[in-house]
């Protein structure tokens, strides 16, 4: 698999394009970020062709798809969410579904797919894949709707579009459910990218509880193609930090 470099967790403070630069200088083609407004589109695009940097991923704009009454807001950002990326040539968008509202499970569940239905002129139009994530609420987003990979899983099932998949985030998943290898193998028809840390402490890979050789070998081996961001806090310089997991989990 490739890795992701996240730029908002490592060079956050550093101009974007001088962050894609240095993950090239690191040894790595593929970059994502997350709220994506205020960036130069033209000068993004102009550096990631000539460095040879994939800008893989960013997120929406809007983040609730539990409730209807918030659908047009969400396909209103998600169309803009579309044009930005065309203009900066990134053929992934992440959008989280919400915090559960209180209503009945299966009335947000049909509010999110419904949701992801409309969406797919928007992303037929702009080539665009959008990626739900599930994400842990014991740690990180108390009251988020969508924790289960399996419940993630259904919706992209139940959508049935080529450019609606999922986000699998292994330390969010692995919060909430464990099981990663089988859940993540199993389902690689549903998986257009993933996020890894360690846990708890939302760390470096090899401070965590999982073994991630063996889960990336696993992945590896199961035929997945895409990539893997590090969305992770370093605890050591930036530059160190990535040096080390190449040290651990390249070599």
């Amino acid at each position: 698999m490739r890795i992701c470099i996240p730029i908002p967790c490592f060079f956050g403070d550093m101009d974007f394009t001088d962050a894609i630069r240095t993950v090239k200088k690191l040894g790595f083609d593929a970059a994502e970020t997350y709220n994506w407004k205020g960036l130069n589109f033209d000068k993004v695009r102009e550096t990631c062709l000539e460095s040879g940097v994939e800008l893989m991923s960013m997120c929406t704009t809007e983040f609730n798809m539990t409730s209807p009454e918030m659908r047009t807001k969400w396909l209103d950002g998600l169309k803009e969410s579309c044009a930005a990326a065309n203009k900066m040539g990134v053929k992934r968008l992440i959008t989280q579904v919400g915090n559960d509202t209180g209503a009945e499970r299966a009335y947000q569940h049909e509010s999110i797919v419904t949701a992801l239905k409309l969406a797919r002129p928007i992303l037929e139009e702009s080539g665009v894949t959008v990626m739900i994530e599930p994400l842990n609420t014991y740690v990180d987003h108390p009251g988020y709707y969508l924790w289960q990979s399996s419940e993630a899983f259904d919706i992209i099932r139940e959508v049935d579009h080529p450019l609606v998949k999922v986000v699998y985030d292994i330390y969010h998943q692995q919060i909430m459910e464990g099981n990663i290898i089988p859940n993540v193998t199993k389902n690689l028809d549903c998986i257009a990218h993933l996020h890894s840390a360690g846990h708890p402490g939302r760390c470096e890979l090899q401070f965590g509880e999982s073994d991630y050789k063996v889960i990336f070998k696993a992945i590896d081996d199961a035929g997945y193609t895409g990539a893997c961001g590090l969305e992770y806090h370093p605890t050591m310089d930036s530059i160190k930090s990535i040096e080390e997991f190449k040290r651990i989990y390249l070599h």
